[in-house]
Formats: C-alpha cells, sequence, structure tokens
C-alpha cells in the first residue's frame, strides 16, 4: 500500500457514518482527488472495502485507521492463502452483526464468501460476448449465461470506447438473473416498477430488442435523470419515465404483459461488495423495508394483465424480506399463482422452484431472492 493510497482511504474512512457509507463517501473524495491514477483509484476502493470487511477484528488495534489498514490488510491476505485461519467460531462472532441469526439463515459457505473480494460483472448486448472478449483485456467468461463477462484487467472501464458506446454495463451477476428469469419479449409491455438508475431496464431493453415499450418509474428524480443518461448512452429507446412514490395512486393505467418490483430493501446481499453497510443496517430498517415491499406488490397487482407476470426480487437474504413478503402475496391474492422459476437457464447450482435464493457463493455475486406469479386467465 503506496503513502498516498494510504492517505486517501484514511480521508474516506475518516468521513463515512451511518448516514455517510462507505462507497459514497468513497465516489465523494476520489471525485475530489484529481490525477490520480486509475490503479491508484482501484486500490484506494479495495483498502477502504477491507478495512470495513475486518472491521471488527480491527477494533482493538494500535496505530489509528493507518494501523487498522495494514492489520485489515495483513488478515485479508492470510485468509486469501487459507480459509481455514480464520475459525469458523471467530467468522460468526465477528462477520456480521448478532441479529442476523435471526433473520436468516447463516451458514459457513456463507461467512466465508463475506470476507472474499467480489468480483467484478459485466453485461454485453446479446450475441455480443465473443466480440468484447476480444475487444477487452482482462474479461473472461463467467459459468452461467454467455452475456455474463468477468471482469479481472486494470483498464478503467468508463474510460473505454466500448462503454460509451453502450456496449456493456458494469452489472452484477445476480441482477443479470433477474433479467434473464423475466424474459420479456418484444413488442411486450413492462413496468420496472422500482427503476432506480435502470441497470435493469437496460437489460429488460435487449431482451425486448428495443421493441415495445417499458415504463420506468421511481420516487427519485435525480434516480430517473441518471436513468436518461444511461438510457442515452445504451441506445434504449422504448422507455418512459414518470416519478412515483410506492402510493395507491398509480403512475398509469395501462395493464402490463409484465411488472418487475425491484423492491428497496436491507441490501444484506450486498455486503460482500459493500461491508461497510453490515454495520449501518439493523434490525429496525428490515422490518420497515418489509412492510414497504408488502406495500408496492400490493399496489402493483392490478396492473397485471390476464396472463401477465409479477416478478418480485430484493438483494437482500432476510425473511421477513424475502419468504414472508411471497407467502402473505400469494395468500391475500388468489388471482395470481406462483410461477415456476427456470433456474437452469441461470446456472447448474441452482434448482428451478417457485422462488429462488441466490447467495453470494452460489454465482460469486450479489445475495438475491427472486419470486414471480402469473396473474390467472
Amino acid at each position: 500500500m503506496s503513502y498516498l493510497v494510504q492517505q486517501i482511504a484514511t480521508e474516506v474512512i475518516r468521513s463515512t457514518s451511518r448516514d455517510n457509507r462507505a462507497d459514497a463517501a468513497l465516489r465523494e473524495v476520489l471525485k475530489q482527488t484529481r490525477n490520480l491514477a486509475p490503479f491508484d483509484a482501484t486500490e484506494v476502493s479495495k483498502t477502504v472495502f477491507l478495512y470495513y470487511r475486518w472491521h471488527i477484528w480491527l477494533r482493538d488495534e494500535r496505530g489509528g485507521v493507518e494501523g487498522k489498514m495494514r492489520l485489515a490488510l495483513r488478515l485479508a491476505e492470510r485468509f486469501r492463502a487459507n480459509p481455514a485461519s480464520v475459525p469458523m467460531a471467530e467468522l460468526r462472532a465477528k462477520a456480521v452483526p448478532a441479529w442476523t441469526g435471526e433473520q436468516m439463515d447463516v451458514s459457513d459457505d456463507w461467512l466465508r464468501s463475506l470476507q472474499r473480494e467480489p468480483k467484478l460483472w459485466l453485461r454485453v448486448k446479446r450475441g455480443q460476448a465473443a466480440a468484447m472478449l476480444d475487444k477487452l483485456p482482462g474479461t473472461h467468461v463467467g459459468p452461467t449465461f454467455p452475456e455474463a463477462l468477468v471482469y479481472e484487467g486494470e483498464t478503467d472501464l468508463f474510460k473505454t470506447p466500448e462503454f460509451h458506446a453502450g456496449e456493456f454495463e458494469i452489472q452484477d451477476i445476480s441482477s443479470q438473473a433477474v433479467g434473464v428469469i423475466c424474459d420479456p419479449k418484444p413488442g411486450e409491455t413492462w413496468w420496472d416498477a422500482c427503476a432506480g438508475e435502470g441497470g435493469k431496464l437496460l437489460h429488460l431493453s435487449d431482451f425486448m430488442q428495443n421493441k415495445g415499450l417499458i415504463w420506468a418509474s421511481d420516487r427519485a428524480a435525480w434516480r430517473l435523470q441518471k436513468l436518461k443518461r444511461r438510457t442515452a448512452r445504451a441506445k434504449v429507446f422504448n422507455y418512459r419515465a414518470e416519478l412515483w412514490d410506492g402510493g395507491a395512486k398509480l403512475p398509469t393505467k395501462t395493464k402490463f404483459d409484465g411488472v418487475l418490483v425491484d423492491a428497496p430493501c436491507s441490501g444484506v446481499g450486498t455486503w460482500q461488495r459493500n461491508p461497510h453497510a453490515r454495520w449501518t443496517t439493523d434490525l429496525k430498517d428490515v422490518l420497515e423495508l418489509s412492510a414497504v415491499q408488502k406495500r408496492l406488490l400490493t399496489n402493483v397487482a392490478a396492473s397485471v394483465k390476464s396472463g401477465g407476470k409479477l416478478i418480485y426480487s430484493v438483494c437482500t437474504l432476510t425473511r421477513a424480506e424475502t419468504t414472508e413478503v411471497a407467502e402473505l402475496f400469494t395468500a391475500s391474492h388468489p388471482e395470481f399463482e406462483p410461477m415456476v422459476l427456470p433456474a437452469e437457464k441461470i446456472s447448474r447450482a441452482l434448482t428451478s422452484a417457485a422462488t429462488l435464493t441466490i447467495w453470494p457463493h452460489d454465482l460469486s455475486g450479489n445475495g438475491m431472492f427472486v419470486a414471480a406469479w402469473r396473474r390467472k386467465k
């Protein structure tokens, strides 16, 4: 770790708090740091996330933030060389907050996965994977569907001509799996009800070959502005965006072939990629978001046409936000029947069922839960 990397990483860590999470603080500090080489920026990011990945182990270390960062690097190197060097009892006590044991299955595999650095996944447009492998050194095909590529190079992806031409997106493998499950067809009408900055919308549009129509809604205007920029770069034109607060008053009376509710959640499934969130998320957040998720599904249900699909996805793994939400919706909406999800389209490691839980160690990506229903004809 160079002195420059150490200084910038220290600035980021000192600026974090519950309300200013590490990923946001990192973006802000790096934006203000001029003439920083891409390699150094990557090292700063890795150092900050390592610090929070081993956060509890560092509490008694002296030497300030700098000393704790050096210890985190040593712990990570030791774990990378031999995962058994950290006993499972120690991982259970230190890797995640205590409340997780009440809310989800805390397996050995999940705990080990949290202490590893995550893979960087790209999604290329359909049929373009082979060409991207030639264009972008450090890219290789992952063990799932062909458009999902793993990137291990050192080039700043945001500065590549392929990125500016919209030839690929940086999108986690589990997020891509949601698009595969939706499987929209050209000419259909879909609603991405919690579209955010548009990652999944771009994937839906690729399946639809830019034909048909996708409604995109979000409660935050700034997210829809980012979506507008992303769709322009990706040359996605078959959508329209509207503000929607998630309430009973819907942004349109349209009946859809499919509705995707990629709901706001606690983000437990992203704890490998964003370890600071382990220490800023609590049980109160989980329960409040569970209530929001249930309302969202109920509010959008009437917008699904006869024979249409309703897809629910969250990048979390707590029962309150996953199976409990799905079971309540199934019990209270007899006009819908659960769909068997085509897990075999995603990976042989997954089993087709009415709901799908993707753990980080399944696909080397984020944790994700998906449930799907079809409105009865």
